[in-house]
Order: C-alpha cells, then sequence, then structure tokens
C-alpha cells in the first residue's frame, strides 16, 4: 500500500509551463502532490494539446485565482487550412477535408479583421463551458446533439507569424473566454475551406508579461531537493 500524501500549508504561485498532452487540472494535482500543497488551483484552462503559462496558485494565492481568470492572455497558434475537425483540434476526428483556394494577405487580412475587437464567438463542443450545469464536452462524449452558446468576448490583436501553403501561424491577444481553437475554425469558414488548431503556446496571461516559466521535470528537481 502506498504511504498516504501528508499534505501541508503553501503559499505562493508556480508559472507552469505546461506540457502537452495533458490537462491543466492533471498539472495542477501532479505540481500539488509534488509540494504536498493542501490547498490550490489554477488560473484558467489549458486546452490538453497546448503547452506554455498555466499559473498555479496554492494557499492565500488561490484567493487572486479568480481575479487572473478574467486577465488579458496571448497565445501562438499554428494553424492546418483545408481540415474541419471535431474539436477544432488536432486531438480530434477529421470531420471535412476541403481544398484551400487561393487568397491574397489583404483577404486574409480581412478575415482576421472581423475576427477582431469585440466579436460573438461561439465556443468549441469540446470545452469546459457548461450548459445546464454540466460541461459541454461531456455531452459531446456521449454523443448528443449540442448547439454551443455564442458569448461576447475580447480579441485585441491576430498578428500573422508566418504563411506557408496550408499552414498559418498566428499570435492572438485576446481576453478571458476567448477560444482560440474558435478563432481558427471561423477563419477557416471564412475562407471557405475550413481550419483547426495544430499546436498552441500561451505566452502570458496579465500581469505575468515576461514569465520566468518552470517545467514540470525542473518543478519536481525543486520539489525533491527541499528548496
Amino acid at each position: 500500500m502506498r504511504p498516504r500524501i501528508q499534505f501541508r500549508r503553501l503559499d505562493g504561485i508556480v508559472l507552469l509551463d505546461k506540457p502537452a498532452g495533458m490537462s491543466s487540472n492533471t498539472a495542477l494535482q501532479v505540481a500539488r502532490r509534488l509540494f504536498r500543497a493542501e490547498k490550490g488551483g489554477h488560473t484558467g484552462s489549458l486546452d490538453p494539446l497546448a503547452t506554455g503559462l498555466l499559473p498555479l496558485c496554492f494557499g492565500e494565492a488561490t484567493k487572486i485565482a479568480g481575479l487572473l481568470l478574467g486577465s488579458a492572455k496571448a497565445y501562438d497558434a499554428e494553424i492546418r487550412l483545408g481540415s474541419t475537425t471535431d474539436t477544432d483540434d488536432a486531438d480530434g476526428a477529421v470531420l471535412r477535408e476541403r481544398p484551400v483556394p487561393e487568397f491574397s494577405d489583404a483577404q486574409l487580412q480581412a478575415a482576421l479583421a472581423s475576427l477582431t475587437g469585440t466579436i460573438l464567438q461561439r465556443a468549441p463542443i469540446y470545452s469546459a463551458l457548461k450548459q445546464g450545469g454540466e460541461p459541454l464536452y461531456a455531452k459531446a462524449r456521449r454523443g448528443e446533439a449540442i448547439e454551443a452558446p455564442e458569448r461576447e468576448v475580447q480579441v485585441q490583436a491576430i498578428e500573422v507569424l508566418a504563411r506557408e501553403g496550408e499552414r498559418l501561424s498566428l499570435r492572438v491577444t485576446c481576453g478571458s473566454g476567448t477560444y482560440i481553437r474558435s478563432i481558427a475554425r471561423d477563419l477557416g469558414e471564412l475562407l471557405g475551406c475550413g481550419a483547426h488548431v495544430t499546436a498552441l503556446r500561451r505566452l502570458w496571461v496579465e500581469p505575468f508579461m515576461a514569465p520566468k516559466m518552470i517545467g514540470l521535470d525542473a518543478l519536481r528537481a525543486v520539489a525533491e531537493s527541499g528548496d
């Protein structure tokens, strides 16, 4: 039988560099057990596919977690045009493949402009957004027909970092509740070919604008050293 972990009071914030393939809650629980922290929470989920900044709050710091939930955030996203998935990212099943039409930089910028500012955005059906007290992803996994709600979100800026064939690299600065997967999906529809996110990295969360992040392996080494 494994010995029970003796948890302790621990106060502070860890700026975790979440690895791909792990849910935000799993990352939180791993860190919490490493430091045997009694109380912990994160400040807004990152998709399992995503990497990057996930502030983890422990002890007294959990009192400010709600404030960080509403903070501005920035992401780098890799997008594949011409392919639609049920999750709006590469973790999902492909629903449709379409040829990518020719479009100019001006047409791309016009499409991005329509997704910038105060916009109505429909969440992905595979999301933690609740409907009737239950996360949408739970209903989606049961195969239920879902009409995801539209919500007003703020998208401050979308910058094109690179464009090559069916691949786009974007940097998005946005407010709370914005789904980058939805931006990719909607951009694909505006261009007439569909799209999904293939990689996503969160760069910062206000007020951590130039964060020195720590990965789970490094965090484990710190915990084991007792520092």
